[in-house]
């Protein structure tokens, strides 16, 4: 079950709130004149909290919402350029400012670009998949209108192939080793949006292979791990609505849950592009 802490946040604001208001306008002048009068009344304990509370779990619906947003790396698919247990921030507003938990969109600011790394909601196989609505992050390669195709380990976008280069064999340390041994190649998305990926056989699976429109309002992404990511060659295009940022640093990495393992400093301040 996916927590939604846009929700959480914005319940929490308008009910502690609703609290210090109502206690300000009703309770508190009251209170001031019984101590004008000599008796002793104290605040109530839960507007003591409210009061306290309302204004920081609203700084940060406001951030959060607006401006920036952290998010964990699950998974491997972004490799090399993203790594397990990397925490990045997300632009908010660079696609547009939305509201909270609604997520409709009030200022249009921009579109994604071939080569953005975005988070999105991911949409589902169809109505009966459990994991719709769950945050990922992948690459943007297809725009509106595009014709993408992808076989034998090469993208194709409108019939041309995306060059690539072999840079190497990839060695990873932290939680990159599981890549270890993989080729790494340096692809050209045009206007000089260059990044790595990884590919682990020189064949790619005939289930993720295919060509594809992409529909007005909608996009197509990749994983930069080829072989290990499940993407719109698997499940369909993104919708815009369903965009939630473009990251844009990794301000940590750690290994487990609550970083209860090792840190890895090098991947602090660490641009994605």
């Amino acid at each position: 079950m996916k927590i939604d802490l846009a929700l959480i946040l914005a319940v929490l604001s308008a009910v502690t709130g609703l609290v210090w208001l109502v206690d300000r306008l009703a309770f508190a002048p009251k209170r001031k004149l019984m101590q004008a009068e000599g008796e002793e009344v104290a605040e109530p304990v839960l507007v003591d909290y409210a009061r306290q509370l309302f204004p920081i779990i609203f700084i940060v619906l406001v951030l959060r919402s607006f401006l920036a947003e952290p998010f964990r790396i699950p998974s491997s698919s972004m490799m090399p350029t993203l790594l397990v247990g990397d925490f990045i921030l997300v632009n908010k507003f660079t696609y547009g400012i939305r509201l909270p938990v609604a997520n409709t969109k009030i200022v249009e600011m921009g579109s994604p670009a071939r080569g953005d790394v975005v988070v999105f909601r991911y949409p589902g196989y169809g109505p009966e998949d459990d994991r719709a609505g769950t945050d990922y992050i992948k690459r943007i390669v297809g725009l509106p209108g595009d014709r993408i195709a992808f076989r034998d380990q090469t993208l194709l976008i409108n019939g041309q192939p995306v060059a690539k280069e072999v840079a190497g064999v990839y060695v990873g340390s932290g939680q990159g080793r599981a890549m270890t041994g993989a080729t790494q190649y340096e692809v050209d998305l045009g206007e000089g949006r260059k990044h790595l990926i990884l590919e682990e056989s020189r064949f790619s699976n005939p289930r993720a292979e295919g060509e594809w429109v992409v529909p007005e309002g909608q996009y197509f992404a990749m994983g930069d791990n080829r072989d290990r990511s499940e993407d719109s060659r698997w499940w369909g295009f993104v919708p815009e609505e369903n965009l939630v940022g473009k990251a844009f640093v990794v301000w940590l990495n750690c290994e487990g849950w609550f970083c209860s393992g090792a840190f890895d400093y090098t991947r602090i301040g660490d641009t994605i592009r």
